[in-house]
């Protein structure tokens, strides 16, 4: 048997390519397909079947390109209602690839669509040896069940779903059965998930929070307690999912767009996002530019911090960088790039036209800021569970994802400085907090792992002081 999996940590996400004598099969493939099919002509596969394990919300798949290419066949839970033609598969189901069989679970929970499949090496042996388990099972963590709520299924009956899935499906599998899940750390598809890309059933019994004994009603109070919110694009990318995207290579070139074209369309409301990393962000961009850096989940934060359908500009290094962007961008499915700044911030500086900045602060200049000032106002837009298991002293809690809608509780008039993990998060909150007015802002160069190493003093949860 041939098995690989291929990992995209911009998106934290795992697809995988599965083959046995010239046969072959594509699971959750990213948008950008050209990988799997390089990797079967160079392994002598022919790609039979594209699999999906449900209806991806995090991400736009390329099963509809890939299957045109290779002429595959696309896989879905029958409850998926994709609208293209397609094998709609049930509990039980198998599909051949020479001597490797991959037998179909229903595993509904994080979606009613959802499937895993159990991957057999006939050659080793008639039982299992892999589970790929979509985004039921992750490594430390399970998925989350709040995602169809405008399909009329509350999170509370996804959760109890999901119970059953894990229960009487997945963890009857042998321990020693490999588990292969669809995301990794930084996915908000669930809570904790591990950086670890792939387990065993036994470990994920021994270690997984979610799978210690519980009843399911325990169960269902711990999966829809304190849920972080739900990105606006999730539901429009698993409506593109069902319905499949068209091809990356049919969608339109942005222009490119001079210092002057840029401030007039930034005048009637386009967007400019800035690519590059946040020292150079800091150091000079335009006046109301949001910052997302390409060096970190950037399609991601793109999709949950601008609204949808916005037009977007962008600012990048080179055009390489924009090239990027445009591509992770519709790996989420935002094809809103109307342009961007020919020459980068460099013509934007040399026709004149005024730069903002953003002070790059190490920590010990924040210690000593907290130090000798009552006024500073130090923001900390991790996510709560990361606040809560250690943050700077007198940090305020508020991730990320609802800054802007947390505004009036700060005050634009205090020096404010912002804090992450490692700086990546902080710099796009400093381009938000200028959007809105704050004059005096500050982005916190290594964040609180930095602060952390230095061995300045932590409050952790209960507000208690260490070293």
């Amino acid at each position: 048997m041939y098995f690989k999996q291929f990992y995209l940590g911009c998106l934290a996400h795992a697809s995988y390519l599965i083959g046995s004598e010239g046969e072959a099969a594509a699971v959750d493939p990213q948008r950008d397909v050209d990988q799997y099919i390089n990797e079967a002509d160079a392994q002598g596969l022919e790609i039979k079947y594209v699999i999906e394990t449900h209806l991806h919300a995090d991400f736009v798949s390329g099963h509809r390109e890939l299957a045109a290419r290779t002429g595959a066949e696309i896989v879905f839970g029958h409850r998926a209602g994709a609208t293209f033609p397609h094998l709609a598969v049930k509990e039980g189901d198998e599909i051949h690839l020479g001597k490797v069989v991959l037998r179909v679970l229903e595993t509904p929970g994080h979606t009613p669509e959802s499937i895993s499949i159990v991957v057999i090496d006939t050659e080793v042996s008639n039982l299992p040896q892999k589970v790929l388990t979509g985004d039921a099972l992750f490594i430390g963590d399970v998925g989350r069940p709040d995602l169809v709520g405008s399909k009329g299924l509350t999170a509370e009956q996804m959760a109890a779903m999901l119970y059953d899935s894990l229960h009487q499906k997945l963890l009857t599998l042998d321990d020693s059965v490999e588990v292969y899940p669809a995301h990794g750390a930084g996915s908000l598809c669930g809570r904790n998930i591990s950086k670890e890309t792939s387990s065993t059933i036994g470990e994920q019994r021994k270690f997984n929070y979610a799978l210690k004994p519980m009843s399911k009603e325990d169960f269902v109070r711990m999966m829809t307690t304190d849920l972080p919110e739900v990105p606006a694009y999730f539901t429009r990318d698993a409506e593109i999912n069902r319905a499949g995207a068209p091809a990356l290579e049919d969608l339109p070139r942005p222009a490119e767009l001079s210092p002057a074209g840029v401030n007039k369309l930034q005048q009637q409301g386009h967007v400019v996002l800035d690519v590059r990393e946040g020292a150079r962000f800091g150091a000079g961009h335009i006046p109301g530019s949001i910052n997302i850096g390409l060096n970190g989940q950037f399609a991601s934060w793109a999709g949950a911090l601008i609204a949808l359908g916005t037009p977007i500009i962008i600012v990048a290094g080179d055009l390489a960088e924009v090239d990027e962007a445009v591509m992770r961008l519709a790996r989420v499915g935002v094809e809103s790039v109307k342009g961007y700044l020919g020459g980068g911030m460099y013509e934007w500086d040399k026709s004149g036209f005024a730069a903002a900045r953003v002070p790059q602060i190490p920590i010990d200049e924040l210690h000593s800021r907290i130090e000798e000032s009552a006024d500073l106002q130090l923001i900390d837009v991790r996510r709560p569970g990361e606040y809560a298991s250690g943050h700077a002293p007198g940090a305020v809690s508020i991730q990320l994802a609802e800054l802007e809608k947390r505004l009036p509780e700060l005050d634009s008039g205090r020096p404010t400085a912002v804090i992450c993990a490692s700086g990546y998060r902080s710099s796009a909150a400093t381009s938000l907090l200028q959007r809105h007015g704050f004059s005096n802002v500050s982005n916190v160069v290594g964040g609180t792992s930095a602060w952390i190493q230095a061995g300045y003093r932590v409050e952790g949860a209960t507000g208690a002081q260490c070293s």
